[in-house]
């Protein structure tokens, strides 16, 4: 280093980056704190299997009585593999 600041390149002296530092953080003990308060939350009445067949409903519910404009954007997004083919090959179905 020379006696004005700068390298022996020309530019000016730069401090020494600072020193990298390994962080592990393991979330496993508050990742399993977290469910237990999900489950805690939907309470011991809660039934996972009902709760997908009321899903289930919703959706065939959703995609039923089409008119013919629906049908057809539903068809495109099912052919896009956007949405799943419900029932029969009509969203009605």
């Amino acid at each position: 280093m020379s006696s004005h600041g700068r390298a022996p390149s020309g530019e000016p002296d730069r401090p020494d980056p600072l020193p990298t530092v390994d962080l592990d953080l393991d979330l496993s003990s508050h990742e399993l704190l977290r469910r237990a308060h999900v489950l805690d939350a939907l309470g011991p009445d809660w039934d996972p299997v009902a709760a997908l067949r009321g899903e289930e409903a919703a959706y065939d519910l959703l995609y039923s009585d089409l008119d013919a404009e629906q049908q057809r954007m539903y068809d495109e997004l099912v052919a896009a593999v956007v949405l799943p083919r419900r029932g029969g090959g009509d969203a009605a179905a």
